[in-house]
């Protein structure tokens, strides 16, 4: 099976990036920076994307050729951590270092709402506070609703924090939580249903941890490990839509600037990847309504189309026949290759990597500023 993607747009930023978040419904995409910066770029349509349909807002009358800067604030006084658009896509939460959750408008930035986060609660205290993990929590990934769900809204979380994973029910508490796996747990998602699904935790080791899990706050059966790159830590996750591929793969980002389209079904295995950056690792992922890959790390941003026929390029394809034969699964689940190397915990790299740069956990000096207005190639 192939699935290629060629980079069709780089967009260089200010600062460093350390999140975003991507329009359910439309092709925009929030980023936040380092600086405490957030910005809203506009990505051109494809002609027949369902954003289109839906009367989505395009940069030009008569084309979709460029990525458009919609707005752009100082909204933190620190950094920008973590972004989400609400349900409905009106509005865009951020939230920062400065412990400020902030509520905008998607179409103005302009803030609606404000709460404040202290480090201790003293008065007024919040409805509900959970402590599913001893260490900061390092991912959140949502469960899907049950079919007899009347809202709708998912109501149990899967988290990772320091070296341990759970799931929290926002109604019941902490309804799962693991063992000690002695490595440090670094994101998670989760594939399937509302009823039986994949849960999916990746770390500093190079391998994923996968689960059978459901709605009930189970994990069931034995871990399976799967072995993405030895030794480099896999810093998100982010599943490849049906829409993409009928298959269950997920976009797995890695610290050396990496992302590797890897399978967890049948046949096990990276099937591709495609190279983010040479120095700076991979901090956001995602898929527009579109279907093209959006990568984030470093100062840079990248789009990527979903290449329909067979490249050498900048998406590298491991054969089939070849991953068959280099990977087993033993009776406990676990991956392993060929050459011996078994997906063990106490296994570490020995190959030598190109030195990159650290990545920035607190301020980071603004660079010049930029053109927001960039053109796709072959869009114009």
């Amino acid at each position: 099976m192939d699935l290629t993607f060629d980079s069709i747009c780089t967009f260089p930023l200010a600062s460093d990036l350390f999140t975003l978040a991507i329009h359910t419904s439309s092709p925009v995409v929030a980023l936040g920076l380092a600086s405490g910066h957030v910005q809203l770029q506009r990505l051109p349509s494809l002609p027949s994307s369902p954003s289109l349909k839906a009367k989505a807002k395009a940069p030009s009358t008569n084309g979709h050729g460029t990525i458009e800067t919609v707005w752009r604030t100082r909204r933190h006084r620190g950094s920008c951590r973590s972004l989400v658009f609400s349900a409905d896509g009106d509005h865009l939460l951020t939230a920062g270092t400065d412990g400020i959750l902030k509520v905008a408008s998607t179409d103005t930035g302009e803030v609606t709402a404000k709460i404040a986060v202290p480090s201790t609660f003293t008065s007024p205290r919040p409805q509900q506070t959970h402590h599913p993990h001893y260490d900061f929590v390092s991912s959140l990934a949502p469960l899907a609703p049950s079919d007899t769900s009347t809202s709708g809204y998912c109501r149990q979380w899967l988290s990772t924090g320091g070296s341990t994973i759970a799931i929290t029910d926002i109604r019941k508490g902490v309804v799962y939580e693991s063992d000690d796996f002695e490595e440090e747990l670094l994101s998670s998602t989760v594939l399937g249903g509302a009823e039986s699904g994949k849960i999916i935790a990746g770390g500093e080791k190079g391998f994923l941890r996968m689960w059978d899990g459901s709605i009930k706050g189970a994990i069931n059966g034995k871990e399976k490990r799967l072995y993405v790159r030895k030794g480099e830590c896999l810093d998100v996750l982010c599943p490849v839509p049906q829409e993409v591929v009928e298959d269950d793969i997920v976009a797995v980002g890695l610290g050396d600037g990496t992302v590797s389209f890897t399978r967890t079904g049948k046949r096990p295995g990276v099937i591709s990847h495609v190279r983010h950056h040479d120095l700076e690792g991979v901090s956001a992922l995602g898929f527009d309504p579109d279907g093209r890959l959006i990568t984030g790390g470093g100062n840079t941003v990248k789009v990527w189309e979903k290449n329909t026929e067979s490249s050498d390029g900048e998406a590298s394809l491991i054969d089939d026949d070849q991953e068959e034969s280099d990977e087993m699964e033993d009776e406990n689940g676990v991956v392993s290759q060929a050459n011996g190397h078994e997906a063990s915990e106490e296994e570490s790299s020995d190959e030598e990597k190109p030195k990159r740069k650290k990545r920035k956990r607190n301020k980071a000096k603004c660079r010049q500023h930029i053109n927001h207005i960039l053109a796709f190639k072959g869009l114009d």
